[in-house]
């Protein structure tokens, strides 16, 4: 499905990236696999995951190259596409992957935890994205693959950071897609379920919160790469701006945010008539404080 394609995917080390890397790979495609080897709360570590999947894919007799960018930083996110051009000769994909965690209740989040949170998780994802764009303009083509989240669609607790980066990934895609759909170019986002080392970090100290993580470990990286794939893929050419969820072997299109309900007062507005009017009339219709746990209940399948 990929054959002649040269995918970039970041965070490509471990768990889902690499999983992506991998099946992209088997599919045809030469690989850029970045990661720069950091802990999932975004430490500097010293191993090379992305120098052990390029061997793993060029053992199996794909084509791949090793990139050890960090992608928060907008000249070192460009050299992903550069390494792209440089041993491949184009880019055909964006798969955005890459991310830390820093979870704190919200009245205890430091600026710091904020801010560098936000510096991966979307800053980073604008600069491998825009560093591609010109480049897919030229050749009328190309597809963005950008990792989301429900902690951000839904909410979860202690996630403010991740929650707010999460769904600015989403504006961004939307974006994307509609600002160079001229130039045949489309732009989709994939919330995962699956353990991997970033999963791994979730509290299991009370009983609902141990068979939250009982879930997560049946769920593997492996069953998030076909829908990534089939959406680097010129089979996916109609698809675009749209937000799917996978989780085992379940995938699901979420909706976006439309007006569901309306209220005209010729006169206008007080803040008294709000509470007195329109807060009785839009009360059934206001939704409930929920997490990703309490939406995805069921046992995945």
């Amino acid at each position: 499905m990929l054959a002649d394609k040269v995918v970039a995917v970041t965070g490509a080390g471990r768990g889902i990236g690499r999983e992506i890397a991998l099946l992209a790979a088997r599919g045809g495609a030469a690989v850029v696999v970045n990661d720069y080897g950091g802990s999932p709360s975004g430490e500097i570590g010293d191993e090379d995951p992305a120098g052990a999947v390029v061997a793993e894919i060029e053992s199996a007799g794909g084509r791949a190259v090793a990139n050890r960018a960090n992608i928060a930083n907008p000249g070192e996110a460009e050299s992903i596409i550069g390494d792209a051009l440089t041993r491949f000769g184009r880019i055909d994909a964006v798969v955005n992957n890459a991310g830390i965690l820093r979870d704190r209740i919200f009245h205890k989040m430091s600026h710091a935890d904020w801010d560098e949170l936000i510096r991966v998780n979307l800053n980073g994802y604008f600069y491998v994205s825009k560093a591609a764009a010109n480049h897919f303009r030229e050749q009328g083509s190309g597809a963005y693959v950008h990792f989301t989240s429900t902690s951000g669609l839904i909410g979860n607790l202690g996630q403010a950071n991740y929650s707010a980066a999460k769904m600015g990934v989403v504006g961004l895609s939307n974006s994307i897609a509609l600002d160079m759909a001229r130039s045949g170019v489309r732009s989709n986002c994939i919330a995962p379920f699956a353990w991997s080392r970033m999963t791994a970090t979730i509290p299991a100290e009370t009983e609902a919160e141990r068979q939250r993580v009982d879930r997560f470990k049946s769920m593997s990286a492996d069953k998030i790469a076909p829908l990534a794939v089939f959406l680097c893929a010129d089979a996916s050419q109609e698809v675009s701006g749209q937000i799917f969820c996978v989780r085992k072997n379940e995938i699901f299109l979420f909706s976006v945010p439309r007006p569901i309900r309306s209220m005209h007062r010729s006169e206008g507005w007080t803040p008294e008539s709000v509470a007195s009017e329109l807060l009785p009339a839009f009360r059934s219709s206001f939704h409930p404080l929920t997490r990703s746990a309490d939406i995805f209940a069921w046992d995945p399948v």
